[in-house]
């Protein structure tokens, strides 16, 4: 069977991800796609997406968030790091594993001197350390598997964007496991740049297809990925609603004593909210009335949590705090 393979330039993370859906589902053609996004944080399709980012670093350092098509846990992308994407046919959906679609991967890695292996488990690694994190999907009979390649990633920025306190959270979402991680680059006997890389490890996996075709995607299909991205990739109701259902608990402290509360939360949306210690029965009362039915969302919650300002305040405790201890 022929391998469609395609390079695409693009680093919009909402269409890359959209370009995979539309392969998988409007393609028949087995397909080998490498890809890079812009800095980005790409949560699995299980994920509680607030959970797993650090969402005020991420605002701050103008980080996208999206959510994939494929289980699995966080992975980071930016300029740095490579993504590749196998999309195959299969007539037994049990014979499929992930080393038929890693192997590849290592022995182009092994032609460059680089000592990478599989641990049996969904990445790669060199010396001990995390270089790749894959994930797969099922479509019909089509699979669709995918994996990054941290090639020279802004490793410090990928932790602290990662970093989050889970206890804050109480769910039944798929965590991520997280890794030591280093970057391809600094293991290289000879120094590349991430562009000859891409190269390099795109004409050696298409070589290895017997028959092969290089795809440019027609204007029909581009309008349609960037519909597919603006309707579903890009919305907050795919990348935080499609969390599950999670409680999310936290305190304040405060002059007259501390509040604890809890947030109720299905499909991103509050749907009920608990408030505990130094707060009065009417205070809580309208703060409970008030959140039911908004997105937990910084930006949505600010508005409220403002207009409710004089009477905060007037229990001693500050909007501003309040906001923090809320996402």
């Amino acid at each position: 069977m022929t391998v469609l393979c395609l390079h695409p330039t693009d680093l919009d993370p909402y269409f890359n991800l959209a370009t995979e859906e539309y392969l998988l589902k409007r393609f028949t053609d087995d397909i080998f796609m490498l890809w890079r996004s812009e800095s980005s944080i790409v949560v699995g399709k299980h994920q509680n997406a607030l959970a797993e980012i650090n969402h005020r670093y991420v605002r701050d350092h103008h980080i996208k968030v999206a959510r994939r098509l494929s289980g699995g846990g966080t992975v980071f992308h930016d300029p740095g790091n490579l993504n590749f994407t196998f999309i195959k046919n299969v007539d037994r959906l049990e014979d499929v594993n992930f080393k038929v679609f890693t192997q590849p991967i290592v022995e182009v890695l092994q032609k460059l001197g680089l000592d990478a292996y599989s641990t049996g488990r969904n990445d790669l690694l060199i010396g001990g350390k995390k270089i790749s994190g894959n994930a797969e999907h099922v479509f019909k009979k089509r699979v669709l598997h995918h994996g990054t390649l941290l090639f020279n990633s802004q490793l410090e920025k990928l932790r602290n964007a990662l970093k989050v306190d889970l206890s804050r959270f109480e769910d039944k979402a798929v965590q991520s496991n997280r890794s030591d991680v280093t970057n391809i680059a600094a293991c290289l006997p000879h120094p590349m740049s991430v562009d000859e890389f891409a190269r390099f490890i795109f004409e050696e996996v298409a070589q290895s297809f017997p028959k092969r075709q290089f795809l440019n995607f027609s204007d029909d299909d581009r309008q349609a990925i960037r519909q597919l991205r603006n309707e579903k990739y890009s919305q907050w109701d795919w990348i935080y609603g499609y969390s599950p259902k999670y409680k999310y608990r936290n305190e304040l402290a405060t002059a007259n004593g501390s509040l604890v509360f809890s947030l109720h939360v299905e499909k991103g949306k509050i749907k009920e909210s608990h408030w505990e210690g130094a707060i009065s029965a009417n205070l809580s009362r309208k703060l409970s009335e008030k959140l039911v039915g908004i997105n937990h969302a910084e930006e949505v919650l600010q508005p409220v949590i403002y207009e409710l300002k004089t009477d905060l305040e007037t229990e001693h405790i500050f909007a501003d705090r309040l906001l923090e201890r809320l996402v």
